[in-house]
């Protein structure tokens, strides 16, 4: 009998901590797969990871789960950039750290420039380490290119050196090496990949610094210094909409491949973070009702999420990806960042409201949204739960 249905997974949490794997994550794949390894449903690692290539990605998934994992599996927070051809011609800022050149040509981007390349060729713009200030007065740059947009693939390593180049590119319109005019708002076009404030790594201490701490330290001093807020082209990685539409793709073309006819109707959703994970996939929920309403342009107006750059209007997707998929099911674990009390999941209360808003600016707090449909212990709990609601054995 083909699958109805498909897996969206979180990676950090759910099946791994830092570099080991969650002892939950094999079992629930001995589940997910017959006897020759090959998986028996369709399944897409959905991560807010993108300091590293897919394939690399891929290959530690492997690793840790004992199953081959493609790359066309895997979606980083960067990886629907590839929909937005409209800047790929254009010369990018890029921030972050890992393969960004690489990712960024992979992405189908033709001109990069990297923070680190913009601070040697413009040296008296990096001045709050003292001891990388330049010794002397530099001669004039030439023929450095005009930067014509920002990618932020992740948080960088040395926050004060990308703050404060960033914020050069946008109040001097791609050109920072010449004397400040008037400052052009709108600014220059930035697409953010990835939103969460925190992340749960190997510490005892709860979680970690996650991009959306950067992003929120850049909005507040473009804000700060301009009077203005500071706008995104383009907000991916979960909880975006574009981030579960090009996942459900991903699902579509699995299932082809494997041959299954049958259509798929439902995705679950399991992920550790009740703001980009569950609100994600509640989100994404919300989206697939009012599809099939025949009401998307007035189901996008009523999502709380940011205006036009998030809606699936950019996707070519659109006309690729018919709408057989129906719902979107949120499952939270308890392995990463959610964290219960209760020892016995049957305890387990399906309500996650939290008292501090930690999502993106642009994305409107509705406690709804952060409420997951199901919550259990484990990532193995998560798929039994699934099996169990498709009678799938």
């Amino acid at each position: 009998q083909p699958p109805a249905f498909g897996f969206l997974f979180d990676v950090d949490g759910v099946l791994v901590r830092g570099s080991q794997a969650v002892p939950a994550a094999r079992r629930a794949f001995q589940r997910l797969s017959d006897g020759g390894g090959r998986l028996r449903v369709p399944v897409v690692f959905l991560t807010n990871a993108g300091n590293c290539l897919r394939s690399a990605k891929a290959q530690e998934l492997s690793q840790a789960l004992g199953l081959q994992v493609s790359p066309e599996q895997v979606i980083l927070s960067h990886s629907p950039l590839r929909l937005f051809s409209q800047f790929h011609q254009k010369c990018m800022l890029l921030a972050g750290q890992g393969p960004m050149e690489e990712n960024a040509l992979n992405l189908g981007f033709k001109h990069v420039v990297t923070i680190e390349a913009l601070r040697k060729a413009y040296p008296l713009l990096d001045m709050v380490d003292q001891s990388r200030r330049p010794k002397e007065l530099p001669p004039p740059t030439t023929g450095f290119p005009t930067i014509e947009g920002v990618i932020l693939f992740g948080e960088p390593v040395r926050w004060e050196t990308s703050l404060q180049l960033i914020i050069d590119v946008l109040l001097s319109n791609g050109n920072p090496g010449a004397e400040l005019q008037d400052i052009p708002y709108p600014h220059l076009p930035v697409l953010a990949c990835n939103m969460d404030l925190l992340w749960m790594a190997e510490a005892k201490m709860p979680s970690r610094f996650g991009h959306g701490t950067f992003l929120l330290c850049l909005e507040n001093i473009y804000k700060k210094v301009t009077g203005r807020e500071l706008k995104y082209e383009a907000l991916i990685g979960k909880p975006s909409t574009v981030t579960y539409r090009y996942a459900e793709y991903l699902i579509k073309e699995q299932a082809e491949k494997q041959g299954w006819k049958s259509p798929i109707r439902r995705l679950y959703a399991v992920g550790d973070n009740p703001m980009s994970d569950v609100y994600g996939a509640n989100l994404y929920n919300n989206y697939l009702k009012s599809a099939h309403q025949n009401q998307v342009q007035a189901g996008v107006k009523r999502n709380p999420q940011a205006a036009s750059p998030q809606t699936v209007d950019h996707l070519k997707l659109r006309k690729d990806c018919n709408n057989s998929v129906e719902s979107c099911e949120s499952i939270l674990v308890c392995t990463g960042v959610y964290r219960h009390s209760a020892d016995d999941p049957s305890k387990m209360k399906a309500c996650t409201t939290e008292t501090v808003f930690h999502g993106h600016r642009d994305f409107r707090f509705d406690p709804s949204l952060v409420e997951a449909s199901y919550i259990v212990q484990d990532v193995n709990d998560a798929v039994q739960l699934a099996f169990k609601k498709e009678n799938w054995s």
